[in-house]
């Protein structure tokens, strides 16, 4: 089992750094730079200022080293004397207007290999995030941003130790930008402690979000080398079970078709020769409904005409996916980008990663104006990926392509720190 134990958290003091709400941030890899500088203009300590750090020209990760070294000097930061557990719920609206609760708590976890067990990972990871990584780490040797991670509770015994660590008066409360509103308990009770670690007994974790910062964080073990804290990483652990726990889409937006004839043509006779196509009656109904055959939609800015496109039969992708788990073969991201992308249009693990041709949205507005507008030529609409689907692909060894799930809400950077040395 993956060994998890309190921290001697590093934590905003809010008499000298004010409001928790104004100095929280998403996590750094959705912040652009307007919303960065939203963010700064709420506070002058506002965590982006170490966890994505500016330097006018000079070296980011000096900066970011000095900026917390001052900030702990003038007590922004304090350092908590006693270990604790950190209990979270957070209230927010779903993209689908829902209103949900979910509910984690924030450990320090031992860095280990990917294993049965253990720790695994549901997605593939590219080297550029882990490298901008590595160097803050270096620098500030620290956790400033959780990784969220699931675990199996089939009993319960985890939603009901959470709940009961969460019945009393809450350390913080604090609403992020995108108004989820996040309510942190500090659990440092021996009981309460042990109940949680308890519930966790014999189970093994999933990366849902996080997975750069997860093997960031075992390069950086290594490095160091040798036992001490810098061989545990912050996360926030959430049941499988938790009724909050929710996925949305990501679609797939293409781009470069506009003078290439030929991969306009390659999309068109794959999907004809491989899937079976439906007209839609409007664009709002491109994103599938729970269907069990792999499907997802498909709109170009030639025509501006929605369709389904549904796989024509399983062999299909079992074909194209040969070798591959049976559970990774029927997820709708692997199938699309083994048919369409690698297939069709012969693109490569690079052009995956760098986004060449290539480009996400995790609105399904946003993504159908794209396409209508001719910010990008094609679209490919997806379905959610159902948490038991990421678990089985999980448990099969397989890692997911990029951006099959989106995890909502975030788990925002700032709530507390975990020191590294």
């Amino acid at each position: 089992m993956a060994e998890v134990k309190p921290l001697r958290t590093l934590r905003y003091e809010p008499a000298a750094a004010g409001p928790l709400e104004d100095v929280i941030a998403p996590p750094y890899d959705v912040i652009d730079d307007e919303l960065r500088a939203e963010l700064v203009a709420r506070s002058p300590f506002n965590v982006v200022e170490i966890d994505l750090p500016r330097a006018g020209g000079g070296d980011p990760y000096e900066h970011a080293a000095a900026t917390m070294a001052g900030w702990i000097e003038r007590g922004v930061l304090v350092r908590e004397d006693e270990p604790a557990l950190w209990a979270l719920r957070q209230d927010y609206t779903a993209p689908d207007g829902r209103s949900l609760t979910r509910n984690g708590f924030l450990a320090r976890v031992r860095v280990e290999d990917y294993g049965p067990g253990r720790i695994r990972p549901h997605e593939r990871t590219h080297p550029g995030p882990k490298e901008d990584r590595l160097r803050l780490t270096r620098a500030t040797r620290t956790n400033l941003s959780p990784i969220f991670s699931l675990f199996t509770d089939p009993g319960g015994a985890g939603g009901a130790a959470l709940a009961a660590a969460a019945e009393g008066e809450p350390f913080a409360v604090a609403a992020d930008h995108e108004g989820t509103l996040n309510t942190l308990w500090r659990v440092a009770e021996p009981g309460a402690v042990a109940g949680l670690a308890d519930a966790l007994a014999g189970s093994e974790l999933l990366i849902a979000d996080g997975h750069h910062r997860y093997e960031t964080a075992r390069v950086y073990a290594e490095e160091v080398g040798g036992e001490g804290d810098h061989r545990y990483v912050l996360m926030l652990l959430c049941s499988l079970s938790d009724p909050g726990l929710t996925i949305f889409p990501t679609h797939r937006l293409l781009t470069g078709l506009k003078d290439d004839t030929a991969k306009q043509q390659a999309i068109r006779e794959t999907l004809m020769r491989d899937f079976d196509i439906t007209e839609l009656g409007s664009a709002g109904e491109l994103e599938p409904s729970d269907d069990s055959a792999v499907a997802f939609g498909y709109m170009d800015s030639f025509h501006r005409k929605p369709y389904r496109v549904t796989l024509k039969d399983q062999s299909i992708a079992d074909r194209a996916l040969e070798g591959k788990p049976e559970p990774y073969r029927r997820l709708d991201t692997a199938v699309l980008e083994a048919l369409v992308l690698r297939g069709a249009l012969g693109m490569t693990e690079d052009d995956i990663s760098h986004l060449h041709g290539l480009d996400y949205s995790k609105n399904l507005e946003d993504a159908i104006e794209a396409v209508e507008s001719g910010r990008a030529d094609a679209g490919f609409f997806m379905r959610a990926t159902p948490v038991e689907q990421v678990r089985e692909v999980a448990e099969a060894g397989e890692s997911m392509p990029p951006k099959s799930t989106y995890f909502f809400p975030k788990v925002p950077t700032g709530l507390v720190f975990s020191p590294l040395g």
